[in-house]
């Protein structure tokens, strides 16, 4: 079984149990994921299956969007509702003010990662080290919120869709908006909407896998599509067999592709993901079969 599943993670899970629970369900061992969530979010959790987990590592720096709703006027340690209450704060400002807010918080920003996350200092997870009550200090992180829209809210509740990149913490920039807004705000709900290519659309729940599972693997998607990013470059039989023996090519040899990542395709298929430079096209990681 190889190939890609996109799943609709559930509340209470972390992505590793989804992995586990789908190990049972689909009967398979090499099951790896394309982004962590945390155990309160839902939404979209690509699964990679079998020869796929090999795209894995290629792909964690895909665009992520999520639909997240805050509560202004409290503050906990985990910065969301699962967390222990920390302050109440009174709420005097309204959507005028959160509206006029978010510009600040679009771009390029460095951002403090929160305690309880799976960020490793010294050897050890920041959440592990915060469950014992002890605060260390975290280096910013530079990330990048590409849009920040307002989608719904009034009064003290608020929903925002988010386009930002990997390494983002949602719950962070929801607890500094609060604070820019001088009350403070939890994360109450997260749903990730889009993990690069893949969107809630493309996702069943585990539920729907167990129910499938003699069909799981027709609804597996090829691996090429974590790579839809990448402009697609096609080679005759004879250059995509000696690309994939890993001969390097000259790149007038194959329709003089510009430098940079491309999908690479034979008559039979996808066969991985190459790089020119240099005026050469080399194998980053085959994929032999299609899937």
């Amino acid at each position: 079984m190889d190939g890609i599943l996109c799943v609709n993670k559930p509340e209470g899970f972390t992505s590793f149990d989804v992995i586990a629970k789908m190990r049972g369900i689909a009967r398979c061992k090499k099951i790896g994921h394309g982004g962590t969530l945390d155990p309160m979010a839902t939404g979209v959790l690509p699964l990679y299956f079998g020869a796929a987990t090999r795209a894995v590592d290629m792909v964690p720096g895909q665009k992520k969007e999520y639909r997240a709703t805050f509560l202004l006027g409290q503050t906990t340690d985990t910065l969301d509702r699962t967390g222990t209450l920390l302050e109440t704060r009174p709420v005097r400002v309204g959507r005028a003010e959160v509206l006029a807010l978010l510009p600040r918080f679009t771009g390029e920003q460095e951002q403090l990662p929160p305690m309880y996350s799976a960020v490793s200092v010294g050897g050890r997870r920041l959440y592990d080290l915060a469950r014992q009550g002890i605060e260390v200090e975290r280096k910013p992180r530079r990330i990048t919120v590409e849009e920040l829209e307002l989608l719904d809210g009034e009064g003290d509740s608020y929903t925002l869709r988010i386009l930002c990149s990997k390494g983002t913490y949602v719950r962070s920039l929801v607890s500094d908006l609060g604070e820019a807004l001088g009350c403070g705000a939890v994360l109450t709900d997260l749903v990730r909407t889009r993990s690069g290519p893949y969107a809630l659309k493309d996702c069943i729940t585990l539920e729907e896998a167990q129910a499938k599972r003699e069909e799981l693997a027709s609804l597996l998607l090829p691996v090429e599509t974590a790579f839809a990013h990448l402009p697609a470059l096609s080679l005759s039989a004879h250059f995509a067999r000696l690309f994939a023996n890993g001969v390097r090519l000259r790149a007038e040899q194959v329709g003089s592709p510009q430098p940079g990542e491309y999908r690479v395709f034979g008559p039979d298929g996808f066969l991985g993901v190459a790089l020119q430079d240099g005026g050469q096209l080399r194998i980053k990681r085959l994929f032999l079969g299609g899937r």
